[in-house]
């Protein structure tokens, strides 16, 4: 089961934002005197920007947002931008004139919305004529929304979304609800979209459990506004209100962009500082105790429901189920240098190479073994949605008491509820949390830990 959604390059947005800050720096020296262009004013008007940027969402554009929208976030970020500027011209250089700050920003801002408004346009210029970067969406209800939302959907090609079906749930609401999740399943449909004036409770919990288990985005919509509910993300196509029912912090791109970055730095360090001299050692170490190779590589489930091969250093000895049998307490299997290398977690080491080649992050919800995996998402509820960010090396599940053998149906459920708790409140303070937690629990030892 693979998962892919018609969203835009990944690439787009970093793409944007080093040009802005070329624009940004390069502007210095034609619109400001050559005194202006030094390594100071260039580090703190990319660290402003980068910062302003984060808080204000001012890359955080999507398909339906409004042309005035963008203008509002250009408004915005220039006009604190502006500010640093003046501010640190009139500390340092009392000489320049207020008249070449305000070419400089207005220069800057003509070039950056330029850029945005570029971007923004002919991505709707490749949906329309290319037919790229599409949704696939139905819509399950009837009545004025629905109908709304449909010629919306028909009438605005260029935002990208392909409206396959509508079930109007008029006649067997079971049956047609029934037949529309076989229909999404067979038919790789991204979202799902659901009148709330034709869905009962129970109806809507139900489709909220399937969306989950099957890696689907489920929205709502309400024929009322004053019907929303709190803490639910309300966004606009058009003038109609939509309600996502799942927020996720690293859905959003800055997020997921600094989360990548605070990776990469994280498993470079790691893997230079530790790995480099350990790995030669523990390669003597494992020869010494036991035939077979150094790495044990097994495949697992990771992003969007996708398998990669995960690395540990081998702790037991060669066995035939390996991939199908989770290791337990007093397990034969593991060797007598395994003991140690699992009970203080070195053997997960190598797993800072899967975050460094993207596979994993150093925080996540654990990956599990292929066969493992495809048995849980049939039995556990909303196991699946652990898919939606990338697995990682450690994670709040492991942390409070639910790593290694999964022994009970509990252990697995609150594993899945801690997982999932993690995904929809992630901060960077969180994953540095969990971090030094592990630590703590991998010196103390754990008990699970074998």
């Amino acid at each position: 089961m693979k998962r892919k959604t018609g969203r835009y390059s990944g690439y787009i947005r970093p793409i944007q934002i080093l040009i802005d800050l070329i624009f940004l720096n390069l502007l210095v020296l034609i619109c400001m005197r050559p005194a202006m262009s030094n390594f100071g004013y260039h580090t703190i008007i990319s660290v402003f920007w980068l910062a302003i940027s984060y808080y204000s969402g001012f890359y955080e554009v999507y398909r339906y947002t409004k042309e005035t929208q963008i203008l509002g976030k250009l408004i915005k970020q220039f006009f604190f931008i502006s500010l640093v500027t003046f501010a640190y011209v009139g500390y340092k250089y009392k000489y320049v004139t207020t008249d070449e700050v305000w070419d400089y920003t207005f220069t800057c801002f003509a070039a950056v919305a330029f850029l945005k408004f570029s971007i923004f346009y002919l991505l709707r210029k490749y949906r329309l004529f290319y037919g790229g970067n599409l949704r696939n969406v139905v819509i399950l209800g009837n009545g004025k929304s629905v109908e709304e939302l449909a010629y919306f959907f028909n009438d605005n090609p260029d935002y990208g979304y392909n409206l396959m079906k509508i079930f109007d749930l008029k006649t067997n609401k079971k049956e047609s609800l029934e037949e529309a999740c076989i229909y999404v399943l067979d038919n790789k449909v991204d979202e799902i979209y659901g009148s709330l004036n034709s869905l009962s409770n129970s109806n809507v919990e139900d489709l909220i459990n399937f969306a989950d288990n099957n890696l689907k985005t489920i929205k709502l919509l309400p024929d009322n506004k004053n019907t929303l509910l709190r803490n639910l993300a309300v966004e606009y196509y058009g003038y109609i209100p939509i309600i996502s029912l799942r927020i996720i912090p690293l859905e959003k791109e800055v997020n997921k962009r600094f989360k990548r970055i605070f990776d990469i730095v994280f498993s470079v360090l790691i893997i230079f500082f530790i790995l480099s001299w350990l790995t030669p050692l523990l390669a003597i170490l494992i020869k010494l105790d036991s035939k077979g190779p150094v790495f044990f590589k097994q495949r697992r489930n990771g992003l969007n429901y996708e398998e990669f091969i995960c690395y540990k250093f081998r702790s037991m000895r060669l066995n035939p189920i390996a991939d199908l049998e989770q290791v337990q307490k007093n397990d034969p299997r593991i060797t007598r240098l395994g003991r140690f290398l699992r009970k203080s977690s070195i053997d997960e080491l190598p797993q800072f190479f899967n975050v460094l080649l993207g596979d994993m992050s150093v925080v996540g919800p654990r990956p599990h073994m292929v066969s493992h995996t495809e048995m849980y998402a049939k039995s556990v509820d909303k196991f699946m949605v652990r898919h939606f960010i990338k697995p990682g090396i450690t994670g709040l599940a492991q942390i409070n008491g639910y790593r290694g053998e999964v022994e009970t149906e509990k252990d697995i459920i609150n594993r899945v509820r801690f997982d999932i708790f993690y995904l929809e409140n992630w901060t960077i303070l969180l994953d540095l949390k969990i971090i030094f937690k592990t630590v703590i629990n991998a010196i103390k030892g754990e008990e699970k830990a074998y």
